[in-house]
């Protein structure tokens, strides 16, 4: 092959898949300049990489929402250094990735296999992106919330563009109408949850393992007190009524007003608003 023609090949190629000049030219010497077998030829280079990638550590990355009136997409793609993280083609990858979550209803198997504006689906994205950027790249999780009658609300901490950032919340409201109280109140508990990181929304709902380790905590702390079977048992059961007071949304000191619980705040807003579900996740967490 002419070096004239070997050259073009390699900047066609170059400009179809993004990899770099030494992959490309590997990939048009080894199928002999047929870009589309080189295409190929790339992609599943391209996984062997991402896959020893995948083994490393990704805690930074970014937090993306998308929302409309009744339901609300939450999705955390990770990568491993903060530099990648604001890279405008990672971040332009994590937008439209945040709307197909929202499409799929948080459908993760359905994410994957969904065709994005490239005509390439996601997973695929995702090992071009991870060979492009030589790091591990990962979707972590993601969640939907929708409710019928219900109002969404969101917010993202120190934001890097209109809904992404390190963390994000998602919250929906019951009520029978959206009205300025609803709507203050609903952008205020976004920012709530941000702050407080609830556990759960009441008692009930909190996971018994995370209380049944908590309770474990508190015995082995309190072990080599000197104090009583009776009294340690007391002192526990005291323990983790406040680690429930403290760490429910309901239950929580309103940031707002922190003399009032939030549930107190519901009662005083005597509008009907029922706190369906919350979704909070920061970077890495």
């Amino acid at each position: 092959m002419p070096k004239e023609s070997n050259f073009e090949n390699i900047k066609k190629l170059r400009e179809l898949t993004g990899a770099g000049f030494k992959d490309c030219n590997n990939a048009i010497k080894e199928t002999k300049g047929d870009i589309a077998k080189s295409i190929e030829y790339l992609r599943v280079k391209g996984i062997t990489k991402a896959s020893k990638k995948m083994k490393r550590s990704a805690k930074e990355g970014l937090i993306c929402i998308t929302n409309s009136n009744d339901a609300s997409s939450i999705i955390e793609i990770n990568s491993e250094t903060d530099f990648v993280a604001k890279n405008d083609e990672y971040i332009k990858f994590c937008e439209e990735l945040s709307k197909i979550n929202f499409s799929k209803k948080g459908n993760i198997n359905e994410l994957k296999k969904t065709k994005m504006s490239n005509g390439i689906i996601v997973e695929e994205n995702l090992v071009n992106l991870i060979s492009k950027m030589g790091e591990k790249i990962s979707i972590s999780r993601n969640d939907y919330i929708h409710f019928e009658k219900s109002y969404n609300f969101s917010y993202i901490h120190n934001s890097l563009k209109n809904n992404i950032g390190k963390l994000g919340v998602i919250v929906s409201l019951q009520s029978n109408k959206l009205n300025d109280i609803v709507s203050d109140f609903g952008k205020k508990l976004a920012m709530h949850i941000a702050a407080s990181n609830p556990l759960a929304l009441d008692e009930k709902n909190i996971n018994p393992e995370i209380l049944d380790k908590e309770k474990e905590m508190i015995t082995e702390e309190l072990k080599n007190s000197g104090k009583s079977k009776d009294i340690i048992e007391k002192i526990s059961i005291g323990k983790i009524e406040k680690f429930k007071q403290e760490n429910t949304l309901l239950n929580q000191n309103w940031i707002m007003n922190p003399k009032k619980k939030v549930k107190e705040i519901l009662e005083d807003l005597n509008v009907g608003i029922i706190i369906k579900a919350f979704v909070r996740y920061k970077i890495g967490k």
